[in-house]
């Protein structure tokens, strides 16, 4: 085993217990030990490391987050220290017992302290003031650990039982009481105990006394798969890799194994550890795995997966290694409760012997895991592929989907049962569930995601990104809100009918100068709700009814009307304007047309009255928003942004493409695996979060905020590389209009998006009251327009006197007013020599001379 070359170790610390932790954006690696001082290494640096002085003693763990790290002695402290300033801010705890385990929450807001105490202690890190208290165990605490969300905190206490607490709540709650599934051990015993929960955040697992790493599924308790390790000691560390594709388990045994969380088998075993392992992290972006242990030292284990199983880490976040996955009853059943359904999923049917007369057997058995369990898939994003099981058992002929061709003797004897493809309904910003938890709404103003307590209710979170202007707020939510709508004015929630109440429309505004301002409303029995848009102005509310309900600020109904288009897929609203969408007639590939609606409420005015949504075949909408300029918006789900000109004049609407993000150069070379979650458009720039791999939906912890600038799609980004690579080929003395081509290009990009913008701007300025700013800004576009026609304008006379007329057309694209600009195109004309072309702008400029005073 080359275990030598791919092995750094360091003596970070004087013999003894040696942990450690990376900075979440895996640059630094610090350490701690039984010494009074701390290392901090740089990633993938043979540098010496920076070492801080004057700290405790005996520190028995460390967690990290980008700005700051805190440790935890036998002295009973938990120290704050800076990583930038690399000082001691502040003692956040100190407990009359020795310190055994800390654990840092997601957004490094809380840290919870496990002692010899009995009382586990969850501390604000920003406000030593804020305390809540853990007192359901009986014993010392060992371990403890958060779930991804913050809002769970798993507790291993010494007498073998795992305390499982809600913290999103002011009150912590004991959720559950997990016996049996740990080993009673010492708060100081060298081996482990701890929680480590999946990164799915479905599940957990913890060593047992038999030496192996059991999976716990969370939402039933159930004991799901279990690595059966083959240590001969106990284990003393494990953890998943960042996406869970891995999981890495130590022992008093010398060894470190890696297994494959999908099929439980060990790809790798390193047996020649030189001392027992205590504390070990996975690299948040590249195949290294750290490790510390007993006798001081830090280990770099580079290259540690082997070449043949490193695409496991480069997935994206994998599922949790369940025998069933408990979700797929709670995604289903919420999909149906969306829909205003009820239904059951179906058992899983036996596979029947004999005759090959089941799909399954005539296709074979690759929908039979390993194990003997179907592989049940939940079609939890629409895509179709999971299959109807009739009351036999067997499939019915519903995943074929519509009809591909438009002849066929399938299709002559078959018309009867032909349905058109309904294009579903969604709420702008949210993500479905994944595990317990999903988003509501996410935007530039902030963002609400709410979680699932496997209870009666749902704990919901509001947060904003500017926490100057408001204050973050959650509340416990029996309604089981599922749909959110969050700007500066207040939030908007909605529910579903559930046990036989109606569905809810709930608004809470931000500020008021009363004491109470929110507002709850039901619809009428028998409606669901399928989309929400909330506007500085109005409050609007699709139905299942194919109604549009539309609220004032403080719950006045101000109208409602069904709408043509049906079903409803979703609404958007800006200020006095509402767009809606739906469904409309049944186009050539068996799919529904989509349909809008552009009104204005206060006036009672149709802009545009169930045009078409312009997607390609295939293709489905993902999102629709106004911009902060009030222009509306879609984003396909072939990754294109476009938007809506002259919307304000009735049939003269046109979808035009602002941004596609399969051109972007980010992209060009191929070796990046991304897509883009949609999130707002301001400052004339798309804001999305960018999702890496096969994710779809962005997950916690948030990522952040990503922002592109527009590019209508002229040419593709391979062809404008290959036109910069061929313009730095040529010699000086070569051509000079040949060095002009990928100028040119981006000039050409730069006149279509003025114009684009140009002619926005000025149907916003003709239909409203303009400010002195938005008339400024459509002076600087008139002038942008013109400076680019003259730099192109300048391209073509340095490519020759051949290129004189498409010269001369530049000119005439020009929105000179008062001739300026042709008198400069002229002068660039003489510049290059071209005097016919000189004198043919002359002659255009007293043409324009002569109209502007005929019109006078």
């Amino acid at each position: 085993m080359s275990l030598q070359q791919r092995v750094r170790s360091r003596q970070a610390h004087a013999p003894g217990p040696t942990f450690l932790s990376y900075t979440p954006n895996g640059k630094k690696l610090i350490t701690v030990g039984v010494d009074n001082y701390y290392r901090i290494y740089s990633t993938g640096s043979d540098d010496e490391p920076v070492t801080l002085d004057d700290c405790q003693e005996n520190n028995t763990a460390i967690v990290a987050n980008n700005e700051f790290f805190f440790v935890g002695s036998e002295d009973g402290t938990v120290c704050k220290y800076s990583i930038q300033d690399k000082k001691l801010e502040e003692i956040l705890v100190r407990t009359s017992l020795p310190v055994r385990d800390i654990a840092l929450s997601p957004d490094g807001n809380w840290i919870a302290v496990a002692s010899d105490e009995i009382v586990v202690k969850v501390v604000n890190t920003k406000d030593m003031t804020q305390v809540q208290h853990l007192r359901d165990q009986s014993r010392a605490v060992k371990h403890v650990s958060f779930d991804n969300s913050g809002s769970r905190l798993a507790v291993s206490c010494t007498d073998g039982n795992i305390y499982m607490y809600s913290l999103s709540s002011e009150t912590p709650n004991l959720i559950k009481k997990v016996d049996g599934m740990i080993k009673s051990l010492e708060s100081d015993a060298v081996a482990s105990s701890k929680a480590i929960w999946h990164p799915d955040g479905r599940a957990f697992a913890t060593p047992t006394a038999t030496r192996e790493m059991q999976v716990m599924s969370f939402s039933d308790w159930a004991r799901q798969r279990a690595f059966k390790t083959a240590h001969s000691a106990d284990i003393t560390a494990a953890a998943w890799s960042p996406n869970g594709a891995l999981l890495a388990t130590t022992s008093s045994d010398l060894t470190l194994k890696i297994w494959d969380t999908k099929t439980q088998k060990m790809i790798k075993n390193y047996d020649d550890l030189k001392a027992t392992t205590l504390a070990m992290a996975w690299h948040p972006t590249e195949n290294v795995l750290s490790y510390t242990n007993d006798d001081g030292e830090v280990y770099f284990h580079t290259e540690v997966i082997p070449t043949e199983h490193v695409p496991l880490l480069e997935k994206s976040v994998q599922p949790a290694p369940f025998f069933h996955d408990p979700s797929e009853g709670q995604l289903r059943d919420a999909d149906n409760v969306t829909n205003g359904t009820k239904n059951v999923l179906p058992e899983r049917q036996a596979r029947r012997a004999g005759t090959p007369d089941s799909l399954d057997d005539i296709l074979g058995s690759d929908a039979i895991s390993e194990d003997g369990m179907d592989d049940f898939v939940v079609d939890d994003d629409g895509a179709g592929y999971v299959h109807v099981i009739n009351v036999h058992g067997k499939r019915t002929n519903d995943h074929l989907g519509g009809l591909n061709s438009l002849g066929g003797k399938r299709r002559a004897h078959n018309t009867s049962s032909f349905r058109p493809r309904i294009h579903e309904s969604f709420q702008p910003g949210s993500t479905p569930w994944r595990g317990n938890r999903r988003y509501l709404c996410l935007n530039l103003t902030g963002f609400v995601w709410t979680v699932s307590q496997e209870s009666s209710h749902h704990t919901v979170t509001v947060e904003f990104n500017d926490r100057e202007f408001h204050r973050d707020f959650h509340f416990t939510d029996p309604f089981l809100y599922d749909k959110a709508c969050l700007n500066d004015t207040g939030t908007l929630f909605s529910c579903q009918p559930n046990l036989g109440q109606p569905a809810m429309i709930y608004y809470r505004p931000h500020e008021t100068w009363t004491t109470r301002a929110d507002w709850r409303t039901n619809l009428p029995a028998g409606e669901s709700v399928t989309a929400i848009a909330l506007s500085d102005s109005y409050v609007v509310v699709t139905t299942s009814a194919n109604y549009v309900r539309i609220y004032t600020l403080y719950g006045i109904p101000f109208r409602v009307y069904r709408q043509k288009a049906s079903p409803a897929v979703s609404c958007a609203a800006w200020r006095d304007y509402v767009l809606t969408i739906g469904n409309g007639p049944v186009s050539g590939d068996g799919s529904c047309q989509l349909l809008y609606t552009i009104e204005n409420v206060k006036r009672d005015e149709v802009y545009q009255s169930e045009d078409i949504v312009a997607l390609t075949p295939d293709s489905t909408l993902s999102c629709v928003f106004f911009s902060d300029e009030g222009d509306p918006y879609i984003y396909d789900s072939t990754g294109v942004l476009l938007t809506l000109l002259h919307w304000r004049t009735t049939g003269q609407a046109r979808w035009v493409p602002m941004l596609d993000t399969n051109l972007l150069s980010r992209l060009s070379t191929g070796a990046k695996q991304e897509s883009y979650w949609p999130v707002a458009v301001a400052n004339r720039k798309f804001h999305c979060i960018i999702l890496k791999g096969q994710d779809k939906h962005p997950y916690f912890p948030r990522s952040i905020l990503s922002e592109f600038d527009f590019q209508i799609p002229l040419t593709s980004a391979s062809d404008k590389k290959d036109r910069d690579a061929d313009a730095m080929d040529e010699d000086d003395d070569e051509d000079s209009g040949k060095k002009g081509s990928s100028e040119q290009s981006k000039h050409e990009q730069a006149l279509i998006m003025a114009n684009t913008l140009h002619s926005q701007l000025s149907d916003t300025l003709a239909n409203t009251r303009p400010s002195s700013h938005q008339k400024q800004g459509l002076v600087e576009l008139e002038v942008q327009v013109d400076r680019t026609l003259l730099q192109l304008l300048g391209l073509e006379c340095l490519a020759g006197e051949d290129r004189g007329m498409k010269a001369l057309e530049i000119v005439t694209l020009m929105r000179d007013a008062n001739g300026k600009m042709l008198d400069l195109a002229g002068k660039v004309a003489m510049r290059y020599g071209r005097d016919v072309l000189a004198e043919k702008i002359r002659e255009l400029a007293e043409q324009r001379l002569v109209g502007l005073e005929e019109e006078d």
